[in-house]
């Protein structure tokens, strides 16, 4: 029986694992190797690893627990949670289960990339979606975003300060008139047809629609979305917000008892949506730690 099971071995599950074992609770983290940064090569606004590879970022945490007697890492994923607080039984993929007093989620979110052909060979090294972790790289540079108009207009907001020209393609049909004039307004350009699709070029990315192209050196997606990673929020029936989030407090606590959830998958019902942030995610994971350490004690 564990006192702690992490499930999820991002900067969040991470973090929560070493929280958990500085405080002598026996924990568990699995690691299935899926990472919503998995394609990313630098990860960047994280202070004292901005622009370091989020392999090696794992890989030096990984060996920061293994100090840790009270901390067990094994390199499968879950596929099922039972119970209740203080008797938990998870089932791993390898076939096995594992018993726990408390449970942490952190298995993150997985982005849906609208259905544009070589756009999810571009992702995380050449197409992204935060302009706070990717935005600094392309000063001074044109770049593009495609669709949808409303995110598109927050992004141009974000980043037309200091990138080079925008322009704005729409994705499956035209933007409306109405939509045009307000993303012109904001000093974009905007594609009259959609894009057909997106392939490196070696000056960034090339850009096609029905009636040209562009090269670019980045683009910056606004019409995708993400989803929960797993399937146990709905499995256990937590709580969830409108953004797709599960609801937590400010110790990760979630509607059930003794499971708590940290990272890109949950947030307070305070913010509008989770802040994509490999700190703010380590932050949430040491919360956790936290609120469970407390629950136990």
């Amino acid at each position: 029986m564990y006192d702690a099971i992490v499930i999820g071995a991002g900067p969040a599950g991470l973090q929560a694992a070493l929280t958990l074992g500085r405080m002598h609770r026996s924990t568990l983290l699995l690691d299935s190797g899926e990472y919503r940064n998995g394609t990313v090569l630098h990860m960047h606004n994280m202070v004292g690893e901005d622009g370091a590879p989020p392999v090696e970022f794992r890989a030096t945490a990984r060996a920061e627990l293994a100090a840790y007697a009270d901390v067990e890492v094994r390199d499968t994923g879950a596929t099922g949670i039972s119970g209740s607080t203080e008797a938990f039984q998870v089932a791993l993929a390898d076939g096995s289960t594992v018993d726990g007093r408390r449970v942490i989620l952190a298995t993150g979110v997985a982005d849906d990339l609208p259905a544009v052909p070589g756009l999810h060979d571009l992702w995380g090294t050449l197409a992204f979606s935060c302009p706070f972790c990717d935005g600094h790289e392309h000063a001074g540079k044109a770049i593009g975003i495609l669709g949808a108009a409303p995110r598109a207009e927050h992004l141009i907001g974000l980043l037309g300060r200091f990138v080079g020209d925008i322009t704005v393609f729409p994705v499956d049909e035209a933007f409306a008139d109405e939509d045009v004039r307000g993303l012109e307004s904001k000093g974009a350009r905007v594609s009259s047809t959609p894009v057909v699709s997106v392939e490196k070029d070696t000056e960034g990315v090339r850009i096609r629609t029905d009636d040209g192209e562009r090269v670019v050196a980045g683009i910056f997606v606004a019409a995708g979305s993400m989803r929960q990673r797993a399937p146990f929020a709905a499995d256990l029936g937590l709580a969830m917000l409108e953004s797709g989030s599960i609801e937590i407090d400010e110790f990760g606590r979630t509607s059930i008892p003794g499971v708590f959830a940290a990272g890109d998958l949950a947030h307070r019902a305070s913010l509008p949506g989770p802040m994509a942030s490999v700190l703010l995610a380590a932050a949430a994971g040491q919360l956790a730690a936290v609120g469970i350490i407390q629950s136990l004690a």
